[in-house]
């Protein structure tokens, strides 16, 4: 996505023609037995790790911090809405004002204070070979060498998505070979995280593209340790697609994440539903397009109006608070404390709250299964006191509210009750 007035996942006069959006053929591959790093965040057999071996699902949004760097509370207003990862947009310089390695430290150190994961991406690449605005992978490569001093340490909670989008919808023939090409300079300046790579196609890989080469670029990676992410606007309109597309990264081993996605677009209308309800039951991370800053035409994508937290747009009501939605399948990553706020403890019916939230429940019901037992997924319809009148206590003191998150209309995780403040069970306020 950009700000410009052609917007990346905008452009899709490629990236959406109705007519490949059907060229999802099964065409498999495997990504090998080599062994995935083991420090930071990484990749072990197809699935995304901290560093003390526990799974991490992406759940998260997109921030356009190259655009807006003024806008300093929106990664914290982000976190403060249940998110456990930002996006957020740089710029290398080569198209718009470069983001600084000083920039990039502050705001690793702000993703850092709201306990959220970082994901770092450059935006210059968007739709190389059709916009020719566009910056080269190799340049963005060149600009992650520059700041490494910002990156390294920090491998705990920065993932390096090298290039957003990195072709449009000519040329794309070579993205396998300039994404390898990246890696490897990335690895040999001795940036250690984990890295993410964007499918061409502006994002949406309808060529099948990354799909089919994702096996040898994952090899390619030194350290074994390359996620990839698609993403789904205009191409992806049947569950059929979005299913088909994931469950192949899934079931060949691969690490993939929906790295944009939307409501609503200009070159048709993705499955939003599908797209959650297959990342929850495949146990894919997520990351919505975008928090505010949108312009033409599709500010449809803003997820709050003019970066006011407290003023939810339809389309960020269903992304935090809707179905497989951020609310009911985010938790924390256990570098800040992790299991859904970091306070664990039982639940009213006497089981424990399940330290991995939504990730263990594979079915949605509420019931997860962690440390051979079952446990319960907090603010789930399991979760007995929530919306179901039984009340309880917050960790906090305050109690919780009888009628969910219904009492809580601004989405901050506090409500209205009984002439009292009162806590949604689950949310962000929960602790």
């Amino acid at each position: 996505m950009t700000k410009s007035s052609r917007r990346t996942w905008l452009t899709a006069a490629g990236s959406a023609l109705a007519g490949v959006a059907g060229l999802l053929l099964p065409v498999f591959g495997t990504a090998g037995a080599a062994q995935a790093a083991d420090s930071g965040i990484h990749v072990s057999n197809g699935r995304i790790y901290e560093a003390n071996g526990n799974e991490f699902l992406m759940r998260g949004v997109n921030h356009a911090y190259a655009w807006y760097p003024g806008e300093t509370d929106a990664i914290a207003d982000i976190a403060a809405k249940g998110a456990n990862t930002v996006r957020v947009v740089l710029s290398s310089g080569d198209r718009w004002t470069e983001t600084t390695s000083s920039q990039v430290a502050s705001i690793v150190a702000d993703c850092k204070t709201s306990k959220v994961i970082c994901v770092l991406e450059v935006h210059d690449t968007t739709g190389y070979g059709e916009d020719g605005a566009a910056a080269t992978l190799g340049q963005a490569a060149d600009y992650w060498v520059g700041i490494k001093s910002a990156l390294q340490g920090q491998e705990d909670y920065v993932v390096v998505n090298i290039g957003n989008e990195p072709f449009g919808n000519s040329g794309y023939s070579a993205w396998t070979a300039a994404t390898k090409t990246a890696i490897s300079k990335l690895r040999n300046a001795g940036i250690e995280n984990a890295l993410m790579v964007d499918a061409p196609n502006w994002g949406q890989d309808w060529s099948n593209t990354m799909r089919d080469n994702a096996a040898s670029v994952f090899a390619s990676d030194p350290r074994r340790n390359t996620i990839f992410s698609i993403h789904m606007y205009g191409v992806y309109d049947t569950a059929a697609e979005v299913q088909g597309y994931l469950k192949h990264f899934v079931n060949n081993g691969l690490p993939i994440v929906v790295g944009e996605f939307g409501d609503n677009h200009s070159d048709g209308n993705p499955d939003e539903n599908a797209i959650m309800a297959t990342a929850r039951s495949l146990r894919v991370g997520y990351l919505g397009w975008s928090w505010s800053g949108n312009g033409s035409g599709v500010e449809y994508l803003d997820m709050v109006t003019g970066f006011d937290a407290g003023s939810l747009t339809a389309w960020g009501n269903r992304f935090f608070h809707g179905a497989d939605g951020i609310a009911a399948t985010s938790t924390r990553a256990t570098i800040y404390g992790g299991g859904g706020g970091g306070t664990g403890g039982t639940a009213p019916n006497g089981y424990p709250y399940c330290a991995n939230g939504g990730s263990s429940d594979p079915d949605g019901d509420g019931w997860g299964w962690e440390n051979s037992r079952s446990c319960v997924v907090r603010g789930s319809a399991a979760d007995t006191g929530s919306g179901g009148g039984t009340g309880g206590t917050a960790p906090n003191g305050y109690p919780y509210c009888a009628n969910g998150g219904s009492s809580d209309p601004d989405g901050d995780g506090w409500g209205w009750e009984n002439s009292r403040s009162c806590v949604v069970r689950g949310s962000t306020a929960d602790h």
